[in-house]
């Protein structure tokens, strides 16, 4: 990728930006179509989980990314870990609870799930293109 011209460097980048775009768009509009379609907005619960997922890398973790994906000494980190998976398995807990006390359909829940995916796909998305660092160079 060195060999190609800034211009076109610039482009891809973008595109790369616009695709994660759409793809939290797209987990947005899936949570919020499990309550509107239904008239139902207890599925909402889980968008929580969504405002609560960043919290503990950001007060815990600190600014270095590469304490987050190896072994660590470091309480805190170890905590943000914790915390962190605590709050993904939320986004699943929550409309699987709904769903079993029946305060959800099955539609319903299908959608909150999709939307889940969706948002962990944009996450490893972006995880895959943070490695390769190429907004540094242009």
């Amino acid at each position: 990728m060195d060999d190609m011209p800034g211009y076109m460097r610039y482009c891809l980048n973008t595109g790369k930006l616009v695709f994660l775009a759409i793809l939290v768009s797209g987990g947005i509009v899936l949570q919020i179509l499990a309550c509107a379609l239904y008239n139902n907005w207890w599925p909402m619960l889980s968008a929580i989980t969504y405002v609560i997922l960043p919290m503990p890398l950001l007060f815990f973790a600190g600014s270095d990314d590469s304490s987050m994906f190896s072994e660590s000494d470091n309480t805190w980190v170890n905590i943000a870990k914790f915390l962190t998976g605590a709050s993904t398995l939320g986004g699943i807990a929550i409309p699987s609870i709904l769903k079993h006390a029946g305060v959800i359909g099955w539609a319903a829940f299908a959608m909150e799930l999709s939307s889940f995916f969706v948002f962990v796909l944009a996450i490893l998305c972006y995880l895959g293109m943070s490695e390769q660092d190429s907004y540094s160079m242009l």
